[in-house]
């Protein structure tokens, strides 16, 4: 396995440069199997298998540079399908999302990229590498879904994170904001099998990349934390074996296995309170090392922003992604509260 940023993302980097593959331009091949590779840009390939099925599945990693499991796993993935060792009957689309932040080793460049879709990367009138790739990303995603013509198609995205602090819940995912449309077992029973047991909800729109396929294009997608941000080579692939399973049999089977749905398996969040930092004098008022999913009580003081306290606004309110030192006007602080998996409208 490589362990340096420079040369595990080489792996990757050179099938679209060398004689081979030109990410400079369009590069098609085809495997053995008549199934067709071809690299778009780089990071970005296209896997068409000869006989076409009614699902389009896009598995994207790296909108964050750091966060190197989903990296790893989808270069192992890729290598095997190049190998013709892992079969793919489904359109596929993988998307390594930054490479330039891969390349310096951190989160971003210059900006948070998972704040920039759904047009936000154009908004402002600054440009830098973020903004100019989820542009890119966005047409990468609009021309895979809407290559093969019908109206029926079953479209999928699954973005792959690690998050920046311990977690109590260490594998969990964000549900997209559905504008009133039911729930999925099958993708919650999908989840369960990547060994995420655990759903935040999101009630209204967002700039991520997952709720952009959502909202654009109707595709069940999800933002995906499968662990804690490590350097590469120091992942511990044990723990991600799951969601590496589920990711291949997903690519190479006509329907996962998925078992019968069981309400009491699956831990649901809902969304209680969004905290923006909006002021140059913000504070979250507990130490940097308190993890993910945290309760605090009604009442307890959570971050003052400008001098105004902010409060827990319901008993067991859990902390998700603090992070104090965000942009202004971004996030800084999600909560949530638990619901009964059966108070869902679910299909």
């Amino acid at each position: 396995m490589n362990t340096t940023q420079s040369t595990v993302f080489n792996d990757f980097l050179q099938w679209t440069r060398d004689n081979e593959w030109g990410y400079n331009g369009h590069f098609e091949t085809n495997l053995s199997d008549g199934t067709q590779l071809t690299v778009w840009d780089s990071g970005v390939l296209v896997v068409e298998p000869a006989k076409t099925t009614d699902k389009d599945i896009v598995i994207s990693c790296a909108v964050h540079g750091n966060e190197t499991a989903p990296i790893e796993i989808c270069r192992d993935i890729i290598q095997d399908i190049i190998a013709e060792k892992q079969s793919v009957i489904h359109r596929t689309l993988f998307l390594i999302a930054n490479p330039a932040s891969i390349n310096v080793g951190r989160r971003f460049v210059e900006e948070n990229m998972n704040r920039l879709f759904s047009g936000a990367h154009s908004e402002g009138g600054i440009s830098n590498p973020e903004r100019e790739r989820a542009a890119k990303l966005e047409q990468y995603v609009k021309r895979f879904y809407q290559y093969v013509e019908g109206t029926n198609r079953r479209r999928y995205h699954y973005d792959l994170h690690t998050a920046i602090r311990d977690s109590k819940r260490e594998k969990f995912a964000v549900y997209p904001f559905t504008h009133g449309k039911p729930y999925k077992k099958d993708q919650l029973l999908f989840l369960l099998a990547c060994g995420v047991d655990t759903v935040l909800l999101n009630k209204a729109a967002t700039t991520t990349f997952s709720y952009f396929s959502v909202n654009e294009f109707g595709a069940d997608a999800f933002t995906v934390e499968l662990g804690k941000v490590r350097p590469f080579g120091e992942n511990n692939r044990d723990s991600f074996a799951a969601a590496e399973r589920s990711l291949r049999q997903l690519i190479a089977q006509p329907e996962p296995q998925l078992p019968n749905f069981d309400p009491q398996q699956h831990f649901i969040f809902a969304e209680a309170q969004t905290i923006n930092r909006m002021n140059q004098d913000f504070e979250l008022n507990f130490a940097d090392d308190v993890a993910n999913f945290t309760a605090f009580e009604k009442g307890d003081l959570l971050a003052t922003d400008g001098g105004e306290p902010i409060y827990a606004q319901h008993d067991a309110e859990h902390i998700i992604f603090p992070n104090a030192k965000v942009a202004l006007g971004q996030r800084a602080l999600l909560t949530v509260v638990r619901v009964p998996t059966e108070s869902l409208e679910l299909v």
